[in-house]
């Protein structure tokens, strides 16, 4: 089994070198030490929730703090561009469910998207709450899954205000996936020049990727001609027609392997 792994923050790592002492305090420190109870000569990962990542081995444990030896120290470079997963909001938790996969299958960063047929939606009021519960489950899949970055969770975004951000951002492409369209996902990335990065010899040109799922009931003919005129491409994800807590986590899946991602070590 791998050693646990703690997110203690931006820059709490940055002094981190091999030898050096950390700290592991507050609701890490209550977790490492009280809950998991891991006492000394224990492995563990910390990470900053960002690129930096440290392998260390507990040499004190104390009530709900740990000392923490340096043993390797690594920053993860990602190679663009950033995957994006823009989902619509869906009942019974479906959306959570989708934002909490795509995290473990190493999505970058996610986009609550209040669709036209969206049956769930975030009453006035109630938003920040919401948006904190899709943070939580980002946070506890990353940990989870032993990942160094945690996505970041954006904003809730109607249609016209995701067409906006998508117009607003020149190195960015977006992709829908619509159960109706014959184009593979293989050749929209294709088109765009993002299959196998692993052997362009230069970054692509595109930072960030969006993946747009609808909701249950699918992205509404009016809608999908916004998202196109503002340039979204659409795709086809196989050959069967996914729920909205599925298509997402495959979409992020496809689209690693494609790039090439999940070949390197």
């Amino acid at each position: 089994m791998t050693a646990p792994l703690f997110h203690l923050g931006p820059g709490a790592l940055d002094h981190a070198e091999p030898g050096a002492t950390v700290e592991v305090t507050g609701a890490e420190g209550h977790h490492a030490a009280t809950v998991m109870r891991l006492g000394t000569g224990e492995p563990i990962v910390l990470s900053d929730t960002r690129s930096r990542r440290v392998d260390g081995v507990v040499i004190r444990a104390g009530t709900g703090e740990l000392t923490v030896q340096v043993r390797t120290v690594q920053d993860e470079q990602v190679r663009p561009p950033r995957l994006v997963l823009v989902q619509a909001l869906a009942k019974d938790k479906r959306d959570l469910q989708a934002v909490e996969s795509a995290t473990e299958l190493g999505v970058d960063a996610i986009i609550p998207w209040e669709a036209a047929r969206s049956v769930a939606r975030w009453k006035p009021g109630r938003e920040v709450k919401k948006h904190a519960e899709w943070v939580s489950t980002v946070r506890s899949a990353a940990k989870q899954t032993r990942r160094t970055a945690i996505p970041e969770v954006r904003e809730l975004h109607t249609t016209a205000q995701y067409c906006q951000l998508l117009q607003r951002s020149p190195t960015a492409a977006a992709v829908a996936l619509h159960e109706v369209d014959h184009t593979p996902l293989r050749s929209v990335l294709a088109e765009l020049a993002l299959t196998d990065l692993t052997a362009l010899p230069t970054e692509p040109e595109i930072t960030e990727l969006y993946l747009l799922v609808g909701p249950e009931g699918g992205i509404s003919t009016g809608e999908l001609q916004q998202l196109t005129a503002a340039g979204t491409l659409t795709a086809r994800l196989g050959p069967t027609v996914l729920r909205s807590s599925t298509a997402g986590p495959a979409a992020i899946a496809a689209t690693q392997l494609l790039l090439g991602r999940w070949d390197q070590p």
